[in-house]
């Protein structure tokens, strides 16, 4: 038996994913948040801290910053200087902050997590939209639909990396392709890489955008946390790397005087993460991945429904424009499921489903979405 095979009841608590539906019987599969306890290190970790009685102004820490420095090169062979990172009371902020940061108009993919929509607009920057592509089953860029969109305009192209909801690690050839363009029209890349060390397939590695060449790297901002991976998101700590000093001097000028400063228990939980998390990491994992085939089997038997396969994250993105339903997410919510609409994502029709849950809570669920289906 797993460890996380452990139901954990949180109903009735502060959760935001359980308590959208308090009172209903709606399994609540929708947001970005496992059911899962944090590490025993992080935990540990934790606990020594709140024993220190003192929770006055806090920053970061030598061995906290290398932590990461030593994370990111053991990883992924990314070689940093400390000197390089922001931190971040979350990687929502640094989406907005980016988009005040860099002038002109944005650039992304869709579907995609709701805050890259939101971001340039709320910075007051336009936003050209293109669809991802589905061939052969998977999910791909169109470098075509991409330069037609760029033309003149776009200064900043946001990357979701690897990719939120459609569940894609990037490969280096996909990757520098991407590089490729943004080098031919002076792009700054924003690459969110919160899911970065939740690859799935065995066969697959995470590459920092940002490590592909010495171009990629001054034109990047790569936003990173522990909070998906180790599943503490509600501890609000994020970090941005940014090489080029210019740029980095215009990131931390577009915080002055609105963004806070990270958590301390955060940032406690982040060193822990990094540097001691490792096992727990790929227990999760080798979990997560029987989760996935899991949904991909309940999907696969249900006429007219369909999803393509997920290298990475804990997130299945399903096709329902075959069932025809006027508002998919509330019809599944009828059936005792609660999911994320796609029409959020920009993609009305489909479906985001969080399979980071206990098995138990799993195969319940996939039992309600295939009532739901041939309802």
């Amino acid at each position: 038996m797993s460890i996380f095979d452990t139901p954990l009841d949180r109903r009735g608590t502060d959760s935001v994913k359980w308590g959208k539906y308090a009172g209903r019987d709606i399994l609540p599969l929708w947001v970005a948040d496992m059911d899962f306890a944090a590490p025993p290190a992080v935990l540990a970790a934790l606990r020594r801290r709140v024993d220190a009685g003192v929770f006055g102004y806090g920053e970061p820490w030598p061995s906290l910053e290398a932590a990461v420095v030593e994370h990111l090169a053991g990883e992924y062979g990314w070689a940093i200087d400390a000197d390089w990172i922001v931190w971040l009371p979350g990687l929502v902020s640094g989406l907005n902050i980016a988009c005040r940061a860099v002038e002109g108009e944005v650039l992304t993919a869709t579907p995609v997590y709701p805050s890259f929509l939101s971001a340039p607009r709320l910075a007051g920057r336009l936003l050209r939209q293109v669809d991802l592509v589905r061939r052969d089953g998977r999910w791909q860029w169109d470098m075509a639909a991409l330069a037609t969109a760029a033309g003149e305009g776009p200064r900043l192209f946001l990357l979701c990396h690897p990719h939120n909801p459609v569940g894609r690690c990037w490969q280096r050839d996909e990757l520098q392709a991407l590089a490729n363009f943004a080098a031919e029209r002076d792009l700054i890349v924003c690459s969110d890489e919160i899911h970065c060390g939740l690859i799935l397939d065995e066969d697959k590695q995470h590459i920092p955008f940002a490590s592909l060449s010495p171009d990629a790297a001054q034109r990047s901002i790569t936003l990173l946390a522990p909070s998906k991976t180790f599943n503490i998101p509600g501890l609000g700590c994020a970090l941005a790397v940014i090489p080029d000093a210019a740029l980095r001097h215009r990131f931390r000028h577009a915080m002055e005087g609105i963004v806070p400063h990270v958590n301390v228990l955060g940032l406690t939980a982040c060193e822990a993460a990094y540097r001691d998390g490792e096992a727990w990491r790929r227990e999760l994992i080798a979990y997560l991945a029987g989760n996935r085939d899991r949904v991909a089997t309940a999907v696969a038997a249900c006429p007219k429904v369909s999803m393509s396969p997920v290298e990475a994250t804990y997130l299945a993105w399903i096709d329902v424009r075959g069932l025809g339903l006027a508002d998919p997410a509330r019809h599944f919510e009828a059936h005792g499921l609660g999911l994320s609409d796609g029409a959020d994502f920009g993609a009305p029709g489909w479906l985001r489903l969080n399979f980071g849950c206990p098995r138990t809570t799993l195969d319940e669920a996939l039992r309600r979405f295939a009532t739901a289906c041939a309802a």
